[in-house]
């Protein structure tokens, strides 16, 4: 019973993102739900794991805002004449431990415009990453630090 209700959001998303809301289209966004919840249950199993919507709203909508944002700065980059790039790789510290939530960071940093997640270090200490323009990497690190991994936390602790 614990699974149904996010399957039934994922089965919602599913027809949302295919465009189709068919009887057959809805079943299988639920069962891929059922299906992706079972996969990961481990993560979520024990007292550690709390279900916020409301953090995890407050995630999604930083995440639009910060495509948005960089999506913007990217298209400045590329219009410009003279494209003055200074490309790189960082290690980004993690404060974030489990699968579920490095995962999660990692998709977030991947999906934004101009940074790409690269590996996280065998310890799981870091994650490592490219960024379009690493001219501050001290910067970059605490707006991901300040950003999507408090997010995170915030909402699955």
């Amino acid at each position: 019973m614990k699974l149904v209700i996010p399957a039934v959001v994922f089965a919602v998303v599913w027809a949302a993102v295919t465009g189709s809301l068919s009887p057959l289209n809805v079943i299988l966004g639920f069962v891929l739900g059922l299906l992706a919840l079972w996969l990961i249950r481990r993560d979520f199993a024990g007292n550690r794991t709390a279900f916020r919507p409301l953090r995890l709203l407050a995630l999604a909508a930083l995440f639009v805002k910060e495509l948005a944002l960089s999506a913007f700065r990217v298209a400045v980059l590329v219009v410009r004449p003279r494209m003055v790039l200074k490309p790189g790789i960082f290690a980004f510290p993690l404060t974030v431990d489990r699968d579920i939530e490095i995962t999660l960071l990692a998709n977030l940093i991947t999906l934004t415009p101009g940074t790409l997640s690269v590996d996280v270090s065998d310890d799981r200490r870091f994650l490592y990453v490219h960024a379009l323009d690493c001219s501050d990497p001290v910067a970059a690190r605490r707006d991901i630090a300040n950003g999507f991994e408090r997010k995170i936390l915030e909402a699955l602790r």
